[in-house]
C-alpha cells in the first residue's frame, strides 16, 4: 500500500520525466562550485541561489553543518573538480532553538527511557548553535583549516533570510 507522499512522488516524477531533456549532462558540476545549506523546507536552493540543473552540487543537512557535509565536499572537490564552496545558513533556523540536552530529552521521551536510541543519542552531537553569524564564521573557518579541503578552494559564508528571500555575505 502506497502512502499519499509516495503516490505524489510517482505522479510528479511521471510529469517531470515526460519531457526530460537533461540526461546528457556531465557528472561534474559545470560551474565548479558547491553549496552547503540547510534542509529547511522553506529554502529552494535552485530558485533562491540561481542554480540551474548541472551547475553545482547542493549539500543539505540540518543547520548547513560544514562538518556533516565534509564527506560530500571532499568527494565533490577531489573526484568532481569543484573549486568553490558557498556555505549558506538561514534566519529562523531550528538549530538556534535548542541545545543537545533538549533533544536528548525529546528522544528519551519519544523512544523510551533506557532505549538503545537513548545511548546512541547521548553520544551524538546534534550541533545546535546559539548565534547564526558566529556559526557561519565557525563553519567557514573549519573548512578553511581542514586538511581535507583542497588548498586554494574559495570558501565563503552567507545568511539566507527566509523572511525576504535575500542573501547577505558574512565572511
Amino acid at each position: 500500500m502506497s502512502s499519499q507522499v509516495q503516490e505524489n512522488l510517482v505522479s510528479s516524477n511521471e510529469k517531470y520525466a515526460s519531457d526530460f531533456k537533461h540526461g546528457a549532462l556531465p557528472l561534474p558540476p559545470a560551474k565548479k562550485y558547491l553549496v552547503v545549506t540547510c534542509m529547511d523546507a522553506r529554502i529552494d536552493p535552485a530558485a533562491a541561489f540561481g542554480i540551474s540543473l548541472g551547475d553545482a552540487h547542493v549539500i543539505r543537512n540540518a543547520g548547513a553543518s560544514a562538518s556533516d557535509a565534509l564527506r560530500s565536499i571532499i568527494i565533490s572537490q577531489q573526484l568532481l573538480g569543484t573549486t568553490s564552496v558557498l556555505l549558506i545558513k538561514h534566519t529562523g533556523c531550528g538549530m538556534l532553538t535548542f541545545e543537545n540536552r533538549d533533544i536528548y530529552q525529546v528522544i528519551n521521551r519519544n523512544l523510551g527511557q533506557g532505549a538503545t536510541g537513548e545511548l546512541e543519542a547521548q553520544s551524538f552531537d546534534f550541533q545546535p548553535f546559539p548565534d547564526l553569524e558566529d556559526a557561519v564564521k565557525e563553519d567557514v573557518e573549519f573548512l578553511r583549516k581542514s586538511q581535507l579541503v583542497a588548498k586554494g578552494v574559495e570558501v565563503s559564508g552567507w545568511v539566507y533570510e527566509v523572511e525576504s528571500g535575500r542573501v547577505r555575505k558574512v565572511i
